[in-house]
């Protein structure tokens, strides 16, 4: 690796130097397109001699080799369907078939397609291949000869579709911070650095590393270099089985085949490789060493990709004129269209009432073919290879200890988490529409409680209640949808074992301090001393404590019930029903509250909150004008005698042990989703 300044040096020289640096067969390659200095060739032969060591070489052939055997996998989900009218239904369990029969062996150096139209069951065989699908399926899938295990799991690389990824990180912050959590403790946080660095130049990375990945509010990089971060981020840790739902989809053919590519020389590496395709040019499908052709969950061909076009000719099915491309052949006769039915004015095909019939025995017609041609042939290919990895040892199982089970420690995947959520949220938190509608509003108060002073202390109590409740709804709002945005990335991150849940949830709640405080900070500060309360610091920051305090009772209510419902419709919803009872019951609206529902008032952390801000700013002794020439205690005042406020220390021990609830509700909701 060249070391930052090295690598600034030759980016703004003038002499301009391209080095690619490419590790294939523990070799590192250097291809120069200037005159490179006696300084540059003494580093690339230091990178040459440090490309021997394993360690900095994440990019090398794979040490664990994995042969992957599904045979008859099969996978069935029930269907719920309401019958009946508006006050009488009734449920009717049905059951659909996703996969039925699914057989193949996938070896180290091969890639593996799968190919079919849209929900024939690709993505599901893919999921089901990666130990991630929920339920239970029939048939084996074994990986070496074992069955899935949670050591497997870090073995293993999974790319979904839709790319998941935080979008103001830049690429090199993604890749680095994947890298400290994901590569074990032996190696040092410099050492996993050089790591992500390796493979941003590995996969062409190197011109946009320091870009923001970007999302649906701005832009950021190309879609496919999205792809191929991701990919970066499963390479990461060489895994030896690597699999991706349609790495191509939305992509020209050019960067199509430039992922492909890059996924044919990883195989070569010594992986496995397996990819969902939805519609592969011909230059892509002559890379694949291996294809299966699926059409509503069954296969109709599983092998070779340089027999497929043969096996079909052989049972009857050839293309229609040369120079056809194969995958469009394939998705053909699995929506079973055969080419003697395929005319270029399909509008002749959908008048044809039969045409349905045609396709479906069609299609029976190519499984029936499959099963009676292929499947004899794989099934002896499985018993073959099982042999040999038992006469090898292959199916011995390593023993592992219940320390392997994280390759990191707890604390270093609460710092990793914290750094990447201050800078990833930082820009939501401290956005300057937030900004805005805090600082207006706070200034709008200010001045309309304009050195309100004692006299009008019904004015002065209103100002504490309107504290108590826009610092209980603004962070309760904010707060709902954390969990339900961030679920699609905790899943991805959680399914591959990158870190703990309990790890997630700490940095997320200690993350969440500077930011969520800061504003009730500087709102607290300007209104308190614009409204005309008591001119006392002690007073001051009593308040700002209790204001804080509430600040995190209702962001912990909102995070529980974003982390229960992972619905932001439902959850703000309840929250705004939630929120509008604590307000009629905190004691401001309502004074006398009838007995049966007066138990209220007591779940609601606004009247907490209420009576200590009241507590604080006014002692017993203190007097107001209640009349010309008259004056009153203020403790005698009608809407502070009825909160009863001479015991102080039990609101705020109500509020704590609010906290408290709701944050580890908010933890067990998230434990029982991701389970």
């Amino acid at each position: 690796m060249l070391p930052h300044d090295q690598d600034n040096n030759i980016n703004s020289g003038s002499s301009n130097i391209l080095v690619r640096t490419r590790i294939e067969n523990m070799s590192l390659q250097i291809e120069p397109t200037g005159n490179v200095s006696p300084r540059v060739n003494d580093e690339v032969l230091d990178l040459q001699q440090q490309s021997n060591h394993a360690k900095l070489s994440v990019l090398r052939e794979s040490l664990r080799p994995v042969t992957l055997k599904f045979e008859d996998v099969s996978y069935t989900i029930k269907l719920e369907r309401n019958k009946g009218g508006c006050f009488s239904s009734t449920q009717q369990k049905q059951t659909r078939m996703l996969l039925q029969g699914v057989t193949g062996i996938v070896k180290p150096g091969e890639i593996l397609a799968m190919l079919g139209p849209s929900g024939c069951g690709k993505t599901t065989l893919l999921t089901a291949l990666s130990g991630r699908l929920p339920g239970k399926f029939s048939g084996t899938i074994t990986y070496n000869g074992q069955q899935f295990s949670s050591s497997m799991k870090r073995k293993i690389g999974f790319v979904t579709q839709d790319d998941v990824l935080y979008p103001h990180l830049t690429v090199l912050e993604t890749l680095t911070y994947a890298a400290l959590l994901r590569l074990p403790n032996k190696l040092t946080n410099q050492e996993k650095i050089e790591q992500a660095e390796l493979v941003i130049m590995e996969l062409g990375l190197t011109r946009c590393k320091n870009s923001m990945i970007g999302g649906q509010l701005f832009r950021g990089i190309s879609g496919g270099e999205r792809k191929r971060v991701s990919i970066g981020q499963e390479m990461l840790v060489n895994p030896s089985l690597l699999l991706l739902d349609e790495p191509t989809s939305g992509l020209d053919s050019t960067t199509a085949q430039r992922i492909v590519a890059t996924l044919r020389w990883l195989a070569r590496g010594g992986r496995t490789v397996i990819t969902t395709i939805h519609q592969p040019s011909s230059r892509l499908f002559r890379m694949f060493d291996k294809i299966i052709v699926l059409t509503e969950g069954c296969p109709i061909y599983s092998g070779k990709s340089s027999h497929v076009m043969e096996y079909f000719t052989s049972i009857g099915y050839a293309p229609g004129f040369n120079f056809m491309n194969p995958a469009d052949f394939l998705l053909d006769l699995a929506n079973g269209i055969t080419p003697d039915t395929r005319h270029d004015d399909q509008h002749e095909l959908l008048v044809k009432p039969d045409q349905s019939d045609n396709q479906n025995a069609t299609k029976q017609s190519l499984i029936t073919s499959y099963r009676k041609n292929i499947h004899p042939s794989l099934k002896e290919d499985l018993n073959q290879s099982s042999k040999h990895s038992i006469h090898t040892g292959g199916g011995r199982s390593p023993s592992r200890s219940p320390e392997d089970q994280w390759t990191t420690s707890w604390w270093l995947q609460f710092k990793v988490l914290l750094g990447r959520g201050l800078k990833e949220r930082k820009h939501e938190a401290y956005s300057g529409l937030r900004i805005f509608q805090v600082m207006s509003v706070a200034f709008l108060s200010g001045l309309l409680w304009w050195h309100c002073d004692t006299n009008h202390i019904m004015d002065q109590v209103g100002l504490l209640f309107f504290f108590s409740i826009f610092w209980g709804f603004f962070p309760l709002f904010n707060a709902i949808f954390a969990f339900p945005q961030e679920r699609p990335m905790l899943i991805r991150e959680r399914s591959s074992g990158m870190y703990r849940l309990s790890s997630y949830y700490f940095a997320r709640t200690v993350g969440d301090l500077p930011m969520e405080l800061v504003l009730p900070t500087i709102f607290v500060t300007v209104t308190y001393w614009m409204g005309g309360l008591k001119p006392s610091f002690l007073t001051f920051m009593l308040t700002l404590l209790i204001i804080l305090l509430n600040v995190l009772v209702s962001q912990g209510l909102g995070l529980a019930l974003g982390a229960i419902l992972m619905d932001v419709k439902q959850a703000t919803t309840l929250s705004s029903v939630l929120m509008l009872v604590f307000l009629l019951a905190s004691g401001y609206y309502i004074q006398h509250i009838p007995i049966f529902i007066n138990w209220l008032k007591y779940i609601s952390f606004s009247h907490y909150c209420y009576k200590l801000l009241l507590g604080v700013q006014y002692s017993k002794n203190e007097l107001y004008e209640c009349g010309i020439g008259k004056y009153c205690e203020v403790m005698e005042f009608p809407a502070i005698k009825v909160l009863g406020i001479d015991n102080l220390v039990l609101d705020v021990v109500a509020l704590v042990v609010m906290l408290v609830v709701y944050r580890l509700l908010a933890y067990v909701a998230l434990r029982l989703w991701h389970q």
